[in-house]
């Protein structure tokens, strides 16, 4: 369920289409290291965005981990504000009775 929420919370990102070179049969061993470097530096880029898209996804992910921590201190603090003045009205009712 957790998961569902964090999925939930990632922003919609439309799937590019990746073009793929179709190897074309060479006629020199130049024109084919060409192709194979284009084809690398294709690869490159992918990989690049995909780099860039997972540190995005993590930075997303540590500021609502550290919001959802913030929000628990809170309320870890009002309850033991809670209880330090359930304490201190009853010590100031107990030393009326007496």
């Amino acid at each position: 369920m957790k998961r569902d929420l964090v999925v939930a919370a990632l922003p919609r990102t439309t799937p590019k289409r990746v073009v793929k070179l179709s190897p074309k049969p060479s006629a020199s061993p130049a024109s084919e290291l060409s192709w194979r470097l284009e084809r690398l530096e294709g690869q490159m880029q992918k990989l690049s965005e995909l780099v860039r898209d997972h540190a995005e996804d993590m930075d997303r992910l540590v500021k609502i981990v550290a919001e959802n921590s913030d929000i628990l201190r809170r309320q870890l603090l009002r309850k033991h504000h809670e209880k330090v003045r359930v304490r201190k009205h009853l010590r100031d009712t107990d030393s009326k009775l007496d």
